[in-house]
């Protein structure tokens, strides 16, 4: 687990918290760190409802819970009262929804991120992390757009904090989350439990970065405790191919192409070549750094702050296709097995 000293005596909110990343970084707070107090935010009382009874650390006396939707700004100001840190996990985030209902998605992604930004500013908050997705990257479906365009929000917010310097903002961008809810393992396992003659597959040449829940978990965390502001961060993850995903949760089990669906890349992009040119890397993970930091050189050292850091080679790129760390059929098998 990374250093949790930095939560110590401070309140957390989560919005989107009764989600999947949000119910495991709540129960890493209540049970590594010594948070102060944990603060669900999201729009479903009874979802809240249900994370309440499914484990005793969301029972715990520091953890609160608190209906809102990130659409209502005034709501948001209300539960950002004496929140030091706030992780803004809510999202709609389903491709095909989002090509049917591109206002909604608007709503939730865009104007819920310039709620939470202007939010975080009339109560101080401390630091800010946003989640983010690699279909922000190139975006060609409408919830990538929303992503980028939150992205994009949440980097140039740094400006309007004033002297006070809060709070800082910055991005976390990993890809699909392994046997998170809606996502592809699960939904195989549900075919195979319903007794499904094939497992359907889009198409054999894809790949996808690999990534658990408590993993992201610790990144957010390490990230909080590493942020200036402005940057995105990415972690350095394995990839995976889709044809080993199906060996390895079905071995010998038959397969069916059922074709790429609208909106899906056959490769997950988390660094794009443009974005090279000012992402360094830093042990475990890359760092994007806002554009205008790059260009002055004074800026660059005070960011920096002594840490050595490289930069990427011009013109490259990170995509799961071309990694150089991939995880194999046992592998994958011995990851499925363990959760």
């Amino acid at each position: 687990m990374p250093n949790s000293t930095q939560f110590k005596n401070k309140n957390v909110l989560i919005t989107g918290g009764s989600g999947s990343f949000g119910r495991a970084f709540a129960k890493y707070l209540v049970e590594n760190t010594d948070a102060k107090k944990v603060i669900i935010l999201s729009r479903d009382e009874w979802k809240q409802w249900e994370m309440k009874q499914s484990d005793p650390a969301f029972s715990h006396p520091k953890m609160r819970y608190f209906l809102g939707d990130v659409r209502d700004k005034d709501r948001l100001i209300r539960a950002f009262n004496e929140v030091h840190f706030v992780v803004h996990a809510a999202a709609l985030k389903q491709v095909p929804a989002a090509e049917y209902n591109p206002t909604e998605f608007i709503q939730t992604n865009i104007i819920g991120a310039m709620n939470v930004i202007d939010a975080a500013i009339t109560t101080r908050v401390e630091q800010v992390l946003a989640l983010s997705t690699d279909k922000a990257v190139n975006p060609i479906n409408l919830y990538g757009a929303t992503k980028l365009c939150s992205d994009k929000l949440f980097v140039a917010a740094n400006a309007y904090v004033g002297a006070i310097k809060k709070p800082r903002m910055s991005v976390v961008r990993y890809g699909n989350v392994s046997e998170s809810r809606g996502s592809i393992i699960p939904f195989w396992k549900k075919l195979l439990a319903e007794g499904v003659e094939s497992l359907p597959l889009t198409d054999p040449r894809m790949t996808r970065f690999w990534i658990t829940l408590d993993q992201a978990v610790e990144f957010v965390a390490q990230c909080f405790n590493e942020m200036r502001s402005g940057e995105i961060f990415v972690p350095k993850i394995p990839s995976l191919k889709i044809t080993d995903l199906a060996e390895a949760l079905a071995p010998g089990f038959p397969t069916k192409i059922c074709g790429i669906r609208d909106g899906e890349k056959l490769h997950e992009l988390m660094i794009s070549s443009d974005d090279a040119r000012h992402t360094i890397e830093m042990g475990n993970h890359y760092v994007i750094i806002p554009e205008a930091v790059t260009h002055d050189l004074n800026a660059l050292a005070q960011f920096l702050d002594g840490r050595e850091a490289h930069f990427m080679p011009e013109g490259s790129s990170y995509t799961s296709n071309t990694n150089s760390d991939w995880l194999s059929v046992d592998q994958l098998r011995k990851l499925i097995k363990a959760k």
